[in-house]
């Protein structure tokens, strides 16, 4: 049988060092193990013992994967050199970590006074239920304890909210707001040299330049893993010198993370750049990648059997050893002895960890998912005591949005919004043209000028930016409300919702949490103006994404209410919300005829909101038939209604579901049952639009047998420019006509 390169890479430690013959006379461990370094002697043993248990993981990973009892084999070795920033950053350091950082994360460890890390990332390899991060539902780098918030295999995803939390960082002492960290902080954020090509990547290198190129602060160290190999594509020589030692607005701080001592001293410098200047470092580690990378990764596909041997050469593992050895702080036996008691411990936390329980059911998996504390979640949307702020910010109890006059839905949001800021202190709203001038629809005019810059700011333009800085500045105690200009630009940053905001408390079994209001001037019927990218009509990517509430007011006065409990809801559970504001209703103020001012909603004064899940009927006496729709549908159901008593004498009512995820599938089924006829009037597209979820559950349903359905959907296609926009989307007539024809057939 084949030798396996992990039995080579063991064989070539062991053999280095049970070889040494040099005899160096004992050093004083308190002193620099290398002239002119920080690196003592002691501390140079302990990063020693943490990078030789994570090569010892790395082992056991593969092991156990053979045997069916681990799940997960991506590994640190070679990259083991990162354990040095495991010791020189606090354990206050937000520190979002790539899949290669077994050492760091173990030598961060030793801060704490109790636990067993190795058998904890054991639990994590077995899956088991009773893993203290991620609860076995992913092999994850993370602890609460030493503020490293989990990541999933990222490829470069989790540096745009590194971003955010350094800036929010800067942004909190301002506005006089405590952080759960200390105010001298720095975040780092470390990622592999492939990594750094990614879009995802390049925007957050962009953020952060630009920021910084504007004098603001921005504590954060990337750090780049460089092992000259992506899977099997190999980074052109040079690369991430040539691109990043001059990059604007960063400093750069190149050292060898094959050599411990090059690696301390390099970090020790980027570190403390980063925390006295309050500016982008970059910190370049060479590393090498041994064992391939992962588990079933055949590396000889793509190297030779010769590159290979070169890689196991340079193990920092044997390097360390060396640098020990050559400085008199340990001999042969000690470090053998040492090797040979972290592959000891390894086992036995091992056969201990594939005993313990996994997951058992759908219910434990999806526990931490989306948390929902109803009694306190309607108690925050209706609390009350800001009347002061309130009043300071509207100028006056004569100008309370209340005292008003009705508004359309456009100026009832920008009121709400200063409602709310006035109610949270630390609440941010921040997105592309949202500070003077006020959004593309003037939402947020003012707004600026009431609460200051430091609450409500104009970012770059760039949606994955926008997000990742909501994403991290929730993750420091904020509540962010970013915008996204229009639901096609949502499409470009996704991810960041999908798998960073929306995944963080189920990968973190609710340890973390990233609260945060996404407002999205959304849907179609813009007369045919902009085209698709400002008529997107597909929600199918949003309604995807596990755990995240999908809000859709039609309205003024519902907008309010639903403003306030999704900010509720993020507020008391940390929930993740897509408010999407239907764009060709924002400035609409009639209903039936020009001049009726139907549209117009009073502001609902403080105390009121809607309740989560809780649709809205209109026409409750109505039983020919019942339309269920949300957003634009309602304007075109309301109106077609209106058509179908007078002309055809059909009495219809209304079901607006508000809430588009999850949807009030009860209240679905009770409207439906007084009518036994159901049309659903969707505005987004045949496939994937909100008729799918809802016919499928009423088929299903116990009332099924007696139902009649219908929908009217838009056409699978982009909306085109023009007046030809009004042929792929539902209208009022067809509303009519569908709905007769329902009635009709029954």
């Amino acid at each position: 049988m084949a030798v396996s390169r992990v039995e080579i890479v063991d064989q070539n430690f062991r053999r280095f060092v049970t070889n040494w013959k040099a005899r160096a006379s004992r050093s004083d461990r308190s002193q620099p193990i290398r002239e002119g370094s920080r690196l003592t002697g002691e501390v140079a043993l302990e990063l020693f013992e943490s990078q030789v248990q994570s090569r010892q993981l790395d082992f056991e990973s593969r092991r156990l994967r053979a045997k069916d009892q681990g799940f997960y084999t991506i590994g640190s070795s070679g990259h083991e050199g990162n354990v040095v920033l495991g010791r020189l950053l606090r354990t206050s350091d937000p520190t979002l970590l790539h899949y290669r950082s077994g050492a760091l994360a173990l030598e961060r460890s030793r801060h704490l006074k109790s636990g067993d890390a190795l058998y904890d990332i054991l639990l994590s390899f077995c899956a088991s239920s009773e893993d203290p991060v991620a609860g076995g539902r992913h092999k994850i780098w993370g602890s609460k304890a030493l503020w490293i918030p989990p990541q999933t295999s990222t490829i470069a995803s989790h540096l745009p909210k590194a971003i955010g939390m350094a800036m929010v960082i800067e942004r909190a002492k301002p506005l006089k707001l405590d952080l759960p960290i200390p105010k001298d902080s720095i975040v780092c954020c470390s990622f592999g040299d492939a990594s750094v090509n990614h879009s995802v990547a390049l925007g957050a290198f962009n953020a952060a330049s630009w920021m910084s190129h504007q004098h603001l602060r921005v504590p954060i160290l990337f750090v780049c893993e460089d092992n000259g190999i992506g899977i099997s594509v190999r980074t052109p020589s040079r690369w991430i010198e040539t691109k990043f030692s001059n990059y604007p607005g960063f400093e750069y701080v190149a050292g060898n993370g094959l050599d411990i001592v090059s690696a301390y001293d390099a970090a020790w410098d980027a570190v403390e750049r980063c925390r006295s200047r309050r500016a982008p470092v970059f910190l370049h580690l060479q590393t090498v990648r041994l064992l391939g990378h992962a588990g079933s990764d055949v590396e000889t596909e793509y190297l030779t059997k010769e590159e290979i041997e070169a890689n196991e050469a340079k193990d920092p593992l044997i390097r360390s050893a060396q640098i020990l050895l050559e400085g008199g702080v340990a001999t042969a036996d000690e470090l053998l002895s040492k090797y040979e008691s972290a592959a000891r411990s390894v086992d036995e936390a091992s056969k201990k960890a594939v005993t313990r329980p996994k997951l058992r059911s759908v219910e434990e998996i999806v526990a931490p998912l989306a948390p929902f504390s109803a009694k306190a979640v309607e108690k925050e949307a209706r609390r009350t005591d800001y009347a002061e702020r309130r009043l300071q910010a509207f100028g006056g109890k004569e100008s309370l949005p209340e005292l008003q006059k009705p508004r359309h839905l456009a100026a009832i949001l920008n009121l709400a919004l200063a409602d709310l800021l006035a109610k949270y202190p630390q609440m941010l709203i921040f997105g592309e043209d949202v500070a003077k001038k006020g959004g593309v629809y003037h939402v947020t005019a003012g707004l600026t000028d009431k609460f200051g810059v430091g609450r409500v700011f104009n970012t770059l333009l760039d949606e994955t930016t926008i997000l990742g800085l909501g994403i991290g500045a929730a993750h420091l105690g904020f509540l962010p409300v970013p915008e996204i200009q229009y639901l096609a630009y949502y499409h470009n940053a996704e991810d960041q919702i999908r798998g960073e905001a929306g995944s963080l408390q189920f990968f973190s079994n609710g340890q973390f949490r990233n609260p945060m209001v996404v407002r999205i001037n959304s849907f179609g019927y813009q007369k045919g103006f902009g085209g698709h990218f400002h008529n997107d009509n597909s929600i199918a990517a949003l309604r995807d994404v596990p755990g995240i509430v999908i809000a859709a007011p039609a309205r003024g006065d519902d907008a309010v209410g639903m403003l306030r409990t999704v900010l509720a809801m993020a507020q008391v559970d940390g929930r993740v919300v897509l408010f999407l504001e239907p764009i060709a209703l924002y400035m609409t103020k009639d209903l039936y005829e020009p001049g009726d001012g139907q549209w117009l909603c009073a502001f609902p004064p403080p105390g009121e909101a809607v309740s989560f899940g809780e649709g809205r009927v209109y026409n409750e006496k109505a039983n020919d038939l019942t339309i269920v729709t949300y957003a634009n549908g309602l304007h075109l159901s309301l109106r077609a209604a209106k058509i179908l008593k007078e002309k055809y004498k059909i009495q219809a009512r209304i079901l607006d579901v508000r809430w588009l995820a999850p949807l009030p599938f009860n209240q679905i089924l009770e409207e439906a049952g007084k009518s036994g006829k159901v049309l659903v009037v969707d505005e987004c597209r045949f496939s994937g639009g909100m008729a799918e979820p809802i016919l499928a559950f009423l088929a299903e349903s116990k009332l099924a047998p007696r139902l009649k359905l219908a929908r009217l959907s838009a056409v699978d296609t982009y909306v085109p420019l023009g007046p030809s926009a009004n042929l792929v989307l539902p209208s009022e007539q067809q509303v009519v006509e569908a709905a007769q024809r329902l009635v009709e057939k029954s």
